[in-house]
């Protein structure tokens, strides 16, 4: 919820907590190349070589949407989802209908960032689509390549908020590898009502503590965000 809320949620009992994610924040930019600008030189190069990488075994990216969103997409994004699910611990928890009903429902929402090769897709990210940002999900893959998770899941997206004139992208949480694409750390706000009152005070007393912790972490990850010292 926005931090502006959390006093009218304090005023109602409500206990306030604080996380973290890592959002890319567009600051206006009409293309790529203007973000990378913004970027320290050699971070600025590095990305430059890992999209590079990502893509030399003569992968190609395509971003499919709306009406490109056909059954045969979902079947093979599935498979990418389930690969994935199964290499984790815990079990994949989506089912196949779960695709095809947001397909029927909110295609114009979704946007599958899929990667190609030799004719067929090898990997894929899905990400919804808000009036103003764009919220990555889950991925999965049939083929390791290098860098691959990270052009799919970090850097179309940025791409696709920059030509859409979105204002951020949102990663979810965890992953301090997404500073280095970009990403900054950002505080999230959440409140919860608990009535019992001896939990209550615990999980009160808890949060304190862990409202402090998370900001001086991200503090600690801002000092190292990529971008050119005084921008």
């Amino acid at each position: 919820m926005p931090e502006d809320e959390t006093t009218v949620f304090d005023e109602a009992g409500y206990l306030h907590r604080t996380d973290q994610q890592f959002h890319f924040l567009n600051q206006g930019y009409s293309r790529y190349d203007d973000f990378l600008e913004t970027l320290a030189s050699r971070k600025r190069k590095a990305l430059k070589k890992e999209r590079r990488v990502a893509l030399e075994a003569g992968i190609t990216i395509d971003w499919l949407t709306g009406d490109e969103l056909a059954e045969d997409i979902w079947d093979q994004f599935f498979t990418f989802y389930m690969d994935t699910g199964s290499r984790k611990w815990g079990q994949p928890y989506l089912t196949r209908e779960f695709y095809t009903l947001i397909g029927q429902r909110m295609a114009r929402d979704i946007l599958l960032v899929m990667a190609k090769r030799d004719g067929r897709y090898i990997a894929g990210a899905i990400n919804f689509i808000g009036s103003d940002a764009l919220f990555g999900r889950h991925w999965g893959c049939l083929e390791d390549h290098r860098f691959l998770h990270f052009e799919v899941c970090y850097h179309q997206a940025i791409d696709f908020a920059i030509a859409n004139n979105l204002k951020r992208v949102e990663a979810g949480a965890q992953g301090e590898h997404k500073l280095a694409r970009g990403y900054v750390p950002v505080t999230t706000h959440s409140a919860h009502y608990i009535t019992h009152e001896g939990l209550r005070n615990a999980v009160a007393e808890f949060l304190v503590q862990e409202r402090e912790d998370v900001a001086h972490f991200n503090d600690i990850l801002s000092a190292h965000a990529p971008y050119k010292k005084g921008e």
